[in-house]
């Protein structure tokens, strides 16, 4: 068996085309959806991950209002801006980029965040409602590896789902989603006693575990679709969380690395942006 590879870069296309008509629809009606933007300090790739957040929405039809801060900046100072835009009209989507410099309070920031623009779906009022089954914005990875899985043909209603990794912005939203489309969810982590064995069990694998082919292909089940979160870069590649090629010759679909669930991401966003939009403005 070779895997059908999911490709992201195509769904994300159809999600943008997906914004952009929505956007338009919103500016018929003399409302432009907009998105704040904030970027503290010099990392470089928070600087390139902006500047491609910046263009897409700008294709999309979204007005992108860029923050860019120095390094230097103190917490009453971003915590001063987030109020700012917490209140301006015009803006519909908060963006934070993370991460912060070691300075600042992330968490402490993101609490500031109103609920209704924050796009990342990080802020406990939105975490809260995703785990209780009510609408809210979502964090947009996860959002994105839910859009690759319906793409795919994934059947999700009965299925074992094993989720590798636990963090708030990917792991544990993505097994909210997934429990709320009737799979039945396990979700591991680095301390999992027997993560071959979970792994071998499941009919969908999503792995964003951070750690360079740490899920070996040989562990997973015939048939199985997996999606790899991970971005890593080993001997100046680029390569996921799992082991490609053995993985491709055992699952029934994968997602590549690059080319999977990254240009989600971005495409995601845009669509949150749009939805607290047309949310907050009728």
């Amino acid at each position: 068996m070779t895997a059908r590879i999911i490709d992201g870069k195509q769904v994300a296309a159809e999600v943008r085309a997906e914004v952009a008509a929505r956007a338009a629809a919103l500016a018929a009606r003399g409302v432009v959806a907009g998105l704040a933007v904030v970027l503290v300090g010099d990392d470089p790739a928070s600087a390139v991950y902006v500047r491609n957040k910046t263009r897409a929405a700008r294709e999309a039809g979204v007005a992108v209002f860029d923050h860019l801060l120095p390094a230097t900046t103190s917490q009453a100072e971003l915590a001063a801006l987030v109020q700012r835009l917490n209140g301006d009209p015009a803006v519909d989507g908060i963006l934070v980029q993370l991460p912060l410099p070691a300075a600042l309070d992330a968490k402490a920031i993101v609490d500031q965040l109103d609920p209704a623009k924050d796009v990342d779906g990080l802020h406990p009022v939105n975490v809260g409602r995703l785990w209780s089954g009510l609408p809210s914005l979502v964090a947009c990875t996860p959002l994105g590896v839910m859009r690759l899985l319906v793409a795919s043909g994934t059947r999700l209603r009965g299925a074992g789902a094993v989720v590798i990794g636990r963090s708030n912005l990917v792991g544990k939203p993505i097994a909210a989603l997934l429990l709320a489309a009737d799979a039945t969810v396990t979700l591991c982590h680095s301390r999992t006693a027997d993560l071959a064995g979970e792994v071998g069990r499941a009919d969908i694998v999503v792995a964003a575990l951070g750690r360079p082919e740490a899920i070996r292909g040989a562990w997973i089940k015939p048939g199985a679709t997996v999606i790899d979160v991970g971005v890593n870069r080993v001997d100046g590649k680029l390569v996921g969380d799992v082991e490609f090629a053995p993985a491709a010759e055992r699952a029934a679909a994968i997602t590549p690395v690059p080319g999977g669930v990254g240009p989600m991401t971005i495409a995601m966003l845009l669509a949150n942006t749009v939805t607290s939009a047309e949310g907050r403005r009728g």
